[in-house]
């Protein structure tokens, strides 16, 4: 404190915050006691001082008692140190009504940070509004509240009041439809609101929403829609458009305990607490006794409080990669960013009640040595009933790794690909036929590539078929529908494709034609960067592609010599397969991209089925892709690796894999097994990347599609309000690994390649789709 503002409190009482208790220890120290702890203050001049800091006195008044002691110089020092460091507290001389103080309740707000007797002033002067949605009582909370000395104005007919300062809402459920309305009204108020659940066994308080700063409650109702997607089936069947309703579970002092803790949060905001914390939603789980904080995250594309043009802006813009050198190229990084760092900036999207991710949880039934974690619900994955949520391959979003945190990030990377790449209404779209828009337009079956037999046969394959099979109705080339453009690396333009093929199915547009068309997860990802994103959506397109020459035409393919690796990690991986009395290996389905493709299996050889799984890995670093191969196998492993002679024991319940691994062996399906016509391949049959910078992989990339006459397609799906770059990569031409048996590569490319001397007759492919 400077001497003129020294003069200013001249005339105020002073004394130590009324949270601060003070104990002098003669010759020692001055310790002032808290519930925060113990603050030390040595030297003797401090003494002198404590006797005279009980606030009846003001600050000249204390100096001139001290003077006797210390020297008025050496006084005025000392208080303003101690004022500076936040312990002493100045008041007017005559303060009206101190009286009727409460000194806890001062000692309280000083504790938080705030002068007791100001925060008192300001709670008396202050009114608020409750506002119960329709069947909640407000009766208990008004009458909390007064206790409490805050003012409540207005009543039922009168719910908006415009001399209240605050407004208090209770609800049963976050996701009520009228809480739309109310966020509107205290917008249109310029209204600070607070949030409030108070039935139910775990109630909820908070946020406190701001019509000028942070979210409002559309921004934390999309993320409170992201974790209930097992309701929607049970909606659409009740007609409801609300959430589902849940039974009340509370006991009386359960009740009030919530009813504190609300009017405890209004009075802070009342008072003038300002503190981070109450842009979270605080809940308290009364069963256990536990406590836990959510935060609330503004997006900045919330069409109600941010910029609803933001995300169509951006997905127009051109795609212009940029350099980006490698975080490290061992141990199996090739990225912007290693797994630690992405996990310590990003972990905050996980959170069971506020997250973009509920959880990161080891997959249940995994063995120890199989790094394998899930992370929700993959909205890549539409289905009409619970239980279909529930059966199938690939209802969750999951990751792997060789280590638990490359396992954790795989998981919450691909949950972020999976929420960015669904609709959400703000995406760029233009409404037109084929035929209209000319060139810029992109036909989808250049992507779906279904053949004409297949259009033909739709009808009966799809009622025997998987979702992953569908094959979806000849697009008519005259209907106006929704495209969404994709910038082309290759020339350097804006292409367009259908919108239903590039998001998932989320909140569609009002009018929205049905196109037939449907988004599959092929060429989504996730990354540490744009370029990066970019890099591994285009490499599990190559991946994909490869896989399906293999499956659907069942050639024989070259081993992988595992022991030339020379990778421990690796090892450990073989024996924990060989301890389940399984056998490992691995093919080479490396296409005419040259980029290494490795396919992992594994089969029982303890009984007569064989329960065969498998995984596929594609890096230009040969090693990166065998260990992304064999920790995708392992993904699979938890569902088999309980199973029994009798059959049963599986993890999961979907027929088309339960089918696989009762009836496919080495035996009757030879080409899953290694052609002993060739010699195995070592690290060294590939040649080495050696480069270190994403930029450089974006650059060969684009020159491997322009030498096959094919177009390199990118469309940004990054979220604001996310951060995790996510784009989607697409290459028509190139061959999903899903029964689509169009013209071209899935028959031309293995005769090029040397593997068939002929194409493969439609009638002799796989008849097994593959199924993961």
């Amino acid at each position: 404190m400077t001497a003129p503002e020294s003069r200013r409190t001249d005339g105020l009482l002073v004394g130590f915050k009324s949270h601060l208790r003070p104990a002098v220890s003669p010759g020692e120290a001055t310790y002032l006691v808290s519930r925060h702890g113990v603050t030390a203050l040595h030297g003797g001049q401090v003494e002198v001082l404590v006797p005279l800091l009980d606030g009846t006195r003001t600050r000249r008044t204390v100096l001139r008692e001290a003077a006797a002691a210390l020297g008025t110089e050496e006084a005025d020092a000392s208080l303003r140190t101690m004022e500076a460091a936040g312990l002493l507290r100045f008041s007017p001389a005559a303060q009206p009504d101190t009286a009727r103080t409460d000194p806890a309740a001062g000692a309280y707000w000083d504790l938080i940070g705030l002068d007791g007797g100001r925060a008192e002033a300001d709670l008396a002067d202050a009114a608020l509004a409750i506002v119960p949605l329709p069947g909640l009582d407000a009766d208990p909370v008004a009458a909390a509240c007064r206790a409490s000395g805050i003012t409540v104005v207005g009543n039922a007919e009168n719910e908006n009041p415009a001399d209240a300062d605050f407004t208090l809402v209770l609800c049963d459920d976050y996701l009520s439809p009228q809480l739309a309305e109310v966020d509107r009204a205290q917008r249109a108020a310029g209204r600070p609101w607070l949030l409030a659940r108070l039935c139910g066994a775990d109630p909820w308080v908070g946020p406190v929403f701001r019509p000028d700063d942070g979210p409002c409650w559309h921004c934390l109702a999309v993320r409170l829609r992201g974790h209930r997607h097992a309701e929607l089936p049970v909606r659409r069947a009740l007609g409801l458009r609300g959430p589902l309703p849940r039974p009340a579970a509370s006991v009386a002092a359960g009740r009030s305990l919530a009813v504190d803790l609300a009017v405890l949060e209004t009075a802070k905001w009342l008072a003038g607490v300002r503190r981070p914390e109450q842009d979270r939603i605080h809940t308290l789980d009364t069963l256990r006794l536990r406590t836990a904080s959510h935060p609330v995250t503004r997006r900045p594309q919330c069409p109600h409080c941010g910029d609803p043009g933001l995300v169509a802006r951006r997905t127009r813009e051109p795609f212009v990669p940029v350099s980006r050198p490698k975080a490290t190229t061992a141990g199996g990084s090739h990225r912007a960013l290693t797994p630690e760092h992405m996990l310590r900036t990003h972990g905050h999207l996980v959170d069971p009640v506020t997250g973009v991710v509920k959880e990161l949880r080891r997959t249940p039934g995994s063995p120890d040595f199989v790094h394998s974690y899930l992370s929700g619900h993959n909205l890549a994955v539409q289905s009409a009933t619970l239980a279909g949520l529930r059966s199938g391959l690939r209802a969750l979003s999951g990751g792997k790794g060789l280590t638990e945190t490359q396992a954790r990030v795989s998981a919450l990377c691909e949950a972020v690909e999976r929420h960015s790449g669904t609709r959400h209404g703000d995406e760029p779209t233009t409404l037109d036929s084929y035929r209209a828009l000319g060139p810029a337009a992109i036909h989808p079956n250049t992507s779906q590539l279904y053949a004409p037999r297949q259009y033909a046969e739709r009808h009966r394959w799809n009622a025997a078929h998987s979702r992953f099979q569908y094959v979806s109705p000849p697009f008519d080339e005259t209907r106006p529908t929704h495209w969404t453009p994709l910038w082309s690396l290759t020339s350097g333009t804006q292409r367009l494709l259908p919108t239903s093929m590039l998001y998932f199915a989320g909140e569609e547009r009002p009018g929205d034609p049905a196109d037939g068309l449907w988004a599959d997860s092929n060429g989504n990802a996730a990354g540490s960067s744009p370029e990066d994103a970019l890099v591994q959506g285009f490499l599990e397109l190559v991946e994909r592609d490869a896989v399906a020459l293999w499956w659907y035409n069942r050639t024989r393919q070259p081993a992988v010599a595992l022991d030339t690796f020379d990778d421990p990690r690796i090892e450990r991986l073989r024996a924990g397969y060989r301890g389940l009395r399984r056998e490992l290996w691995v093919l080479d389905l490396t296409s005419d991209f040259g980029i290494p493709v490795l396919a992992a299996l594994s089969r029982r050889t303890d009984k007569p089925s064989q329960d065969v799984i498998f995984g596929f890995g594609c890096h230009f670093d040969p090693r990166v892709a065998l260990t992304r191969a064999l920790t995708e196998m392992g993904q699979l492993l938890s569902a088999v690796h309980e199973a029994r002679p009798d059959g049963t024991g599986y993890g999961i319940d979907d027929p088309e894999p339960l089918t696989w691994w009762h009836r496919a062996t080495t035996a009757n399906e030879p080409w899953l097994t290694p052609d002993p016509r060739t010699a195995p391949r070592t690290p060294h049959h590939w040649p080495a990347p050696g480069r270190a910078d994403l930029l450089d992989d974006v650059r060969t990339i684009t020159d491997l599609v322009r030498a096959k006459g094919l177009d390199l397609l990118v469309l940004d799906q990054t979220r604001p309000d996310i951060g995790i770059p996510v784009v989607k990569v697409v290459v028509p031409g190139l061959r999903h690994f899903w029964a689509r048996f169009a013209p071209g590569r899935l028959f031309d490319t293995p005769v090029r390649l040397g593997r068939l001397p002929e194409p493969t007759p439609y009638d002799r492919l796989n008849p097994t789709p593959l199924f993961v």
